[in-house]
């Protein structure tokens, strides 16, 4: 209990120096920052992998699974793999979402902190009813395994899918009939007084979008990190590294998206593996460095591809 006490704490504290002190103005972030601030979090979340095996090698943590502190930092790194690969789709959305309520981009970064503390939480409870089905009920392994082939396949045989329109949707339309809404920005702030009416700005309806697709995305890759371990503290941990470091990634790719296009192929293969991993996880034993391996391979291999095939787009950025 006190290591969990000891995270929440440390996340909640760097997100506290983050609004009020790192970003307590509100500016445009530019692909410099965004790009520091990307290498920032990748490399504290590879560097808590060590946090990871100092923990489970002093038994400070309750170990369901009996882990050994190698195979838990590779748990916790290959699941953090998984979920940063997973946020591609998410950027992607989050910057119709931005476009749709034009939001400026000096209060784009406001908008993803607060949408951050909503995935947070949102993120913590689908993990505690994951892990509490799949320890209780061992067959929901299957359920989801069976899920996420789907997805998958889903994503290789749709060519074109219909785009995301943020005011066409069902949460839109929901929030419009239970609160104001105002079309006009007021700064940073979620709502402003209309006529004596205190309304929602295009800041907080973006928020409630971003948050909704975040549960939607969620559904793929909560299953795929219980697919790697049931671990609850691994489990939450990778996922919530790889939210903290979506922010500084979303600006950092927002404007190349179409180079990697590519990556759609990598995820296919990854939701594919970790579906079948536990579709099969009672005939096959599959190493913890194999899946790593896999994934890590799987990202490089979709990079590398995109930036081949779209060489005009890269000269085109320079």
């Amino acid at each position: 209990m006190i290591v969990w006490i000891s995270f929440l704490s440390a996340i909640l504290v760097f997100l506290a120096l983050d609004l009020g002190v790192f970003n307590k103005t509100p500016h445009i972030i530019s692909t410099k920052e965004a790009s520091k601030w990307t290498a920032i979090w990748v490399l504290l979340s590879f560097l808590f992998s060590g946090v990871i095996y100092w923990l489970y090698g002093n038994n400070y943590i309750s170990n369901p699974d009996e882990l050994q502190p190698a195979d838990a930092s590779i748990k916790y790194l290959t699941g953090y793999l998984i979920e940063l690969s997973l946020s591609v789709d998410n950027i992607f959305v989050i910057a119709i979402i931005f476009a749709a309520f034009k939001i400026p981009k000096k209060y784009q970064h406001r908008v993803l902190f607060w949408g951050i503390m909503g995935a947070i939480l949102f993120r913590g409870l689908m993990i505690y009813f994951g892990v509490l089905l799949i320890n209780k009920f061992a067959w929901t392994s299957y359920i989801f395994g069976a899920f996420l082939i789907y997805t998958a396949m889903k994503m290789l045989f749709t060519k074109e899918e219909e785009e995301f329109e943020p005011k066409k949707s069902f949460v839109y339309k929901t929030l419009r009939k239970i609160m104001p809404i105002s079309s006009h920005i007021d700064g940073e702030h979620f709502f402003v007084k209309r006529r004596h009416i205190r309304a929602a700005t295009p800041l907080f309806v973006a928020l409630i979008v971003i948050e909704v697709m975040d549960v939607v995305f969620a559904m793929d890759s909560v299953p795929a990190i219980l697919a790697i371990t049931s671990d609850p503290f691994l489990v939450f941990s990778s996922n919530i590294f790889a939210i903290l470091g979506l922010r500084s990634m979303y600006f950092f790719l927002a404007n190349m998206l179409e180079r990697f296009s590519y990556l759609e192929y990598s995820l296919i293969a990854i939701l594919t593996f970790v579906g079948l991993k536990m579709l099969l996880h009672d005939f096959i034993e599959i190493q913890e460095w194999t899946s790593l391996a896999f994934i890590a391979i799987s990202l490089i291999i979709g990079a590398i591809v995109s930036l081949k095939m779209n060489p005009e787009q890269v000269s085109e950025d320079k």
